[in-house]
């Protein structure tokens, strides 16, 4: 599948009106560099609409903040303003066409943590909200979510599995 193709089944699978089928329907792709991952979040930049809820899976150095940073990018902020909120636990990225919220759940000790930061504020914020470890705060999310998860397969190698969830 190339990325003409890739846009086209993202924008079904993550666009719209919730359809049965997206239940168990995932689409997987990898790319082989990192301006192949560039490409990737500019297409995932463009298909997603504003207001949607974003989980990244992956180990320590899958690539999920590097995948924000290209996802961010394409939203027209300067790459460098996208730094892994680890420490600081969320970071708001508004210089570009849309807002972009940068959550990182590593370090939280459990569900209440999140929630004292308000998530649903930005859930509601008009633009797009990254969550990584969002599998330390499943419970948290809103009913309807896209999940990303990433796994590294080279140096610079990435499989990245899309799946559209309803709680």
């Amino acid at each position: 599948m190339d990325l003409k193709d890739l846009e086209t089944e993202l924008a079904r699978l993550l666009a719209g009106r919730w359809e049965e089928w997206q239940r168990e329907k995932r689409i997987e792709f990898e790319v082989h560099s990192l301006s192949e991952t560039d490409a990737l979040g500019a297409v995932v930049e463009r298909v997603l609409e504003n207001g949607t809820v974003i989980s990244l899976l992956g180990t320590l150095g899958a690539g999920k903040t590097r995948f924000v940073q290209a996802v961010s990018s394409a939203a027209g902020v300067p790459e460098d303003e996208v730094t892994s909120p680890t420490f600081v636990l969320i970071q708001e990225y508004v210089s570009g066409k849309r807002p972009i919220f940068h959550f990182d759940a590593y370090r939280l000790k459990d569900d209440d943590e999140f929630l004292e930061l308000g998530p649903e504020e930005y859930f509601d914020g008009g633009g797009l909200t990254f969550i990584e470890w969002a599998d330390r705060v499943e419970s948290c999310l809103p009913r309807d979510y896209v999940q990303i998860r990433i796994s590294q397969t080279g140096a610079e190698s990435r499989l990245f599995e899309f799946r559209r969830l309803r709680k």
